[in-house]
């Protein structure tokens, strides 16, 4: 009958549009992590830098006479916590991961993906929270609008 025929092409139509919105998808979650590997490059500059100013910092501590061994603890624990972004990194790549494999679902996966995109959005901002880098708050930035348009295209999923 002809609306088996249009519901048929409706199918056909809708996979061929899913199959074309998944190529899209995963060509952005690779430049997403092209982008992590060139973070990476840079986190040992990063913390170098932060180290060199943690000493500064210290240095300055230690000639205080009257110096209280737990602001200095708090400190050194503050500095820390500002140069390390492995934690998103990692976070970044799982999301990703998981990204990719539910691309490969068969039922509906439009609100996994929209979870997981707000979890990729929220570990980039962390990132350009941290960054005392410009090279790495471009990447950072350039994650933000892979992942906006990673979110505009998700809507068109189910």
């Amino acid at each position: 009958t002809s609306v088996n025929l249009a519901i048929d092409k409706m199918i056909i139509a809708r996979e061929k549009e899913g199959s074309l919105l998944k190529v899209d998808l995963l060509e952005k979650l690779e430049l997403i992590t092209k982008g992590l590997d060139v973070i990476k490059g840079y986190t040992p500059m990063i913390v170098k830098a932060y180290k060199e100013k943690l000493d500064l910092r210290i240095a300055e501590l230690v000639d205080m006479p009257d110096l209280d061994q737990g602001r200095l603890a708090m400190e050194v624990a503050v500095f820390a916590d500002k140069v390390c972004i492995d934690e998103e990194i990692v976070r970044l790549e799982t999301h990703i991961s998981h990204m990719k494999a539910t691309l490969d679902e068969t039922k509906p996966i439009g609100r996994k993906l929209d979870f997981l995109t707000q979890e990729l959005n929220r570990e980039a901002n962390t990132i350009l929270s941290k960054a005392n880098s410009i090279e790495v708050s471009d990447v950072g930035l350039e994650f933000k609008t892979e992942i906006e348009k990673i979110r505009e295209q998700i809507q068109n999923i189910e």
